[in-house]
């Protein structure tokens, strides 16, 4: 291919000399007559926490004091140069407005937009100076703003103390039972001038597909509709070419209203896959509009070659809900997805990638991004696309009847398509979903009749969505909402149909209850535990902090969510009356109730095809579902994640009035040999043992019963079962830690300086269970490699702490650092002194 002489359009960033200021509302004085430095993007919180005019409002009791700010209007302003005239088009874009807000240029009225999630361009040529030009945004008030639009559009009900649903913003951005209430405004995606002459590229969507006509290699089929815009000053000689892996393929552009198609077929592709399941290669997209012989515009992506679906076939027992990647089921051990933080624009791929590093540690394979939220960035789906994590994204809208007329079912349209074709690249994005929860909140939450007949949605989910997306992404799974049977003549959340969210438990009732479930898929399941030790005392200040400190139920969203945590708690554990007990006991318990819930999904595998955990991450630090807390810090619960999520999975599951051995192999290979079954008191003597012969083939199940003689307990109190395959085992306790014979963790400790951190190394003298090392008490910035080991009599763990700091070894495995669930049935315990080498 030879090069050709290019005049692509110019870009002038518009990043600098913003500047804020209150427009009116609520302003206190220090604030109000105030201009203050603004960095775009940005949001008006973090920028008046820059200028030190606010507390962080992560703090204490901070989101209250601060409410003013979502209930005044604001105003930011530059200057600029424009780039000397030249071109035919001058345009002014911007990628985010976060929400209601009025565009001025030198005066002169630009635009007026109320949605978050589009991007918007002006053809601002006419009205551009010579020199300095004066650009203004002007922000109203966005709760204000959702309460008049509630009325104007009639009541519809939600589930916040804002009618969130009455504006197309970031739902959690008015709090949620995990999240704090912003409200918050401002320019939150990247503003900038384009220039251009003659015709520019307006969309590209690229539909890549596979096939595979020998049965053996696969081959890569591009289909390119580029739209083009033309400026009006000529439409010139205009033609597409697109180049994939070598191959290159040119056509005439049709029309300036028309889609331009270009087909492109690349032979022996080969093929991305999930993690786990092979590699992920990619290839790079490049689409050109040329005048003639000379390049005008560009624009390119890195594309994966592979089919997927998702089968939501009836069969015997209900209705699958069963993802295919390249004809192969893949069984889904996912996490669902929230924004990274309450003011997203802090989100940069630095902290997506450490975000998505946590989320492999975890043995994820998808995440799902929540409809409560954003359109995630390019940045986030590239990273997935990269690591093999599937993606699932729901379009927005969240436990909410939301109204279909004008003017926000021609919003919902625009922002519907402006993302399917934004991400449609991906291949990792494997699902668009139209809602989250709105379908089973029509039947279940009493919706109907407060609606009076008014629309609720159901249009969107049901017509406009999938219209969308079949139009633009042929061929990419939708479905209506989630949780979602298959069929609106089937209640939306029933286990023996399609997907399905478990919330009784947590709620209502106690972790094993999850037993009494046999879902064919759960999209949403989970338990609450307080953050990381460092992460509530920075967040946190009550003197003295109990759980129930002012501070502390700031920090707990849930409606009666210590309640709950008490509730799920006191079954099996008892509890404790020191705050640092509490804290290590709750920690512990969400871990153990989210393992339990996945180890029984996946002993059910095939009939189940996969789970997705509510939820990986939070926004910021709170007692909530995350194994990731707001400051970024692992809790046990993500150990308790990448142990049931393991690749190879040995549990003792109760199955009527038996025991089993469920044997999960997420592998291509057969794992086989001799699954060992020991029952054993908890001094380590072996009371009864087995060995039975097993093959457990490639991406398979299999179910071992245990024999009568090693699963009967003669002291329920005092036994464990323990079924070992290879070097994986799983343990099985026949009573509740607090009606066990547990007794006080007896332990050796050796300390070595290692070139990273250290090397902890942990010896049992008794049974200790759950032996986790809270590293960042110690030190905030460390991290360990594994957590929640139950060790037997003799046993031995080596634990690896990263740490870039001088560390006092006692303080490692003091028995505030170094726990176990033993301490909490006897919280004098007498620690061990550490030995140190090194």
């Amino acid at each position: 291919m030879t090069d050709l002489p290019t005049a692509t359009p110019l870009r002038t960033d518009l990043d600098r000399g913003w500047v804020l200021s209150a427009a009116g509302g609520p302003v206190p004085d220090a604030v109000a007559g105030v201009e203050v430095p603004a960095t775009v993007p940005g949001c008006v919180h973090t920028d008046l926490l820059a200028a030190g005019l606010i507390p962080d409002p992560y703090l204490d009791d901070n989101e209250r004091l601060l409410a003013w700010i979502g209930a005044s209007d604001w105003r930011y302003r530059t200057t600029f140069t424009a780039p000397e005239a030249g071109a035919d088009r001058s345009d002014l874009v911007f990628e985010g407005l976060d929400t209601v807000a009025t565009v001025t240029l030198n005066g002169t009225l630009i635009a007026s937009t109320a949605n978050m999630h589009r991007s918007y361009r002006f053809d601002v040529g006419r009205h551009l100076r010579p020199g300095e030009n004066t650009l203004e945004v002007r922000f109203a008030s966005p709760v204000r703003y959702a309460d008049a639009e509630s009325l104007a559009r009639e009541y519809r009900p939600h589930v916040n103390h804002h009618p969130y649903n009455a504006i197309r913003k970031m739902a959690c951005s008015f709090g949620w039972d995990w999240g704090l209430d912003t409200a918050t405004s401002g320019i939150w995606r990247p503003v900038y001038l384009e220039s251009w002459s003659t015709a520019r590229l307006a969309r590209v969507r690229p539909v890549v597909s596979v096939e595979t006509p020998d049965g053996g290699s696969h081959h890569g089929l591009v289909r390119a509709g580029v739209l083009v815009e033309g400026s009006g000053a000529g439409a010139g000689d205009l033609s597409v070419r697109v180049t994939v892996a070598g191959q290159v393929a040119r056509a005439a552009v049709t029309g300036p209203a028309d889609e331009t198609t270009v087909e492109l077929a690349v032979a022996q592709v080969d093929l991305w896959w999930p993690r786990g399941y092979g590699t992920q290669p990619r290839y790079d997209l490049l689409v050109e509009l040329l005048d003639g012989d000379r390049v005008i515009d560009t624009w390119d992506r890195r594309i994966g070659f592979r089919t997927a679906r998702l089968d939501l076939e009836p069969d015997g027992a209900g209705t699958g809900f069963q993802f295919v990647v390249n004809d192969v089921p893949i069984h889904i051990r996912g996490a669902n997805w929230i924004p990274d933080d309450a003011f997203p624009t802090r989100v940069d791929r630095a902290r997506y990638a450490a975000r998505l590093d946590q989320a492999e540690f975890a043995n994820l394979n998808l995440l799902r991004v929540w409809g409560g939220g954003i359109y995630e960035a390019e940045d986030f789906f590239d990273l997935c696309d990269e690591r093999g994590i599937l993606t699932w994204q729901d379009f927005l809208f969240a436990c909410a009847a939301y109204p279909e007329e004008d003017p926000q079912r021609s919003e919902v349209e625009a922002e519907a398509r402006e993302h399917v074709v934004r991400l449609m690249s991906h291949p990792s994005l494997i699902l668009w979903n139209g809602s989250n929860e709105n379908i089973w909140g029509f039947h279940d939450w009493g919706w109907e009749g407060r609606l009076e007949g008014r629309t609720w949605g159901l249009g969107y989910y049901t017509d406009l969505l999938p219209t969308i997306v079949a139009e633009l992404d042929p061929g990419r799974a939708y479905t209506p909402s989630s949780p979602w049977s298959g069929t609106l003549e089937i209640h939306p959340n029933e286990p023996e149909h399609g997907s399905m969210h478990i919330w009784d438990l947590w709620n209502r009732r106690d972790y094993p209850a999850y037993l009494e479930y046999r879902p064919r898929f759960v999209a949403e399941f989970g338990w609450q535990g307080p953050p990381t030790w460092s992460t509530l005392r920075r967040s946190v200040h009550d003197d003295p902090l109990t759980p129930e400190s002012p501070g502390m139920l700031v920090h707990q969203k849930a409606a009666s969510g210590n309640d709950k945590l008490t509730d799920g708690l006191v079954a099996h554990l008892p509890m404790p009356n020191e705050t640092e007990d509490w804290h290590w006991a709750m920690q512990l318990n969400q871990a153990t109730a989210v393992a339990f819930a996945i180890e029984h999904f996946r002993s059910l595998a095939p009939h189940n095809s996969g789970q997705v955990v509510w939820q990986l991450n939070d926004c910021w630090p709170v007692t909530s579902w995350a194994a990731v807390d707001g400051d970024g810090r692992a809790k046990p619960l993500l150990f308790a994640l990448a142990h049931a999520n393991a690749d190879r999975l040995v549990t003792i599951q109760p199955r009527e009035s038996a025991l089993i051995a469920s044997l999960s192999n997420e592998t291509d290979v057969a794992w086989e040999g001799d699954l060992v079954l020991s029952r054993r008191a908890f001094d380590g003597d072996v009371l009864a043992q087995a060995a039975v012969p097993v093959h457990v083939p490639a991406r398979g199940t299999v179910a071992v019963p245990v024999p009568d003689g090693v699963a009967a307990a003669g002291q329920v109190g005092a036994e464990v079962l323990v079924a070992t395959l290879g070097d994986v085992r799983g343990l099985w306790f026949y009573a509740e830690y607090r009606d066990s014979e547990l007794g006080e963790a007896r332990l050796q400790t050796e300390v070595t300086r290692t070139g990273d951190g250290y090397d902890v190394l942990v010896t049992a003298d008794s049974l200790i269970r759950d032996l986790t090392l809270l590293v960042d008490k110690v030190d905030p910035a460390a991290v360990v490699d594994d957590a929640l080991l139950t060790l037997l009599p003799g046993e031995s763990v080596r634990l690896t702490v990263r740490s870039a700091v001088d560390l006092d070894p006692e303080a490692l495995v003091a028995p505030k650092v170094l726990r176990s669930a033993n301490q909490l049935l006897h919280p004098a315990r007498v620690p061990v002194a550490a030995g140190v080498a090194g």
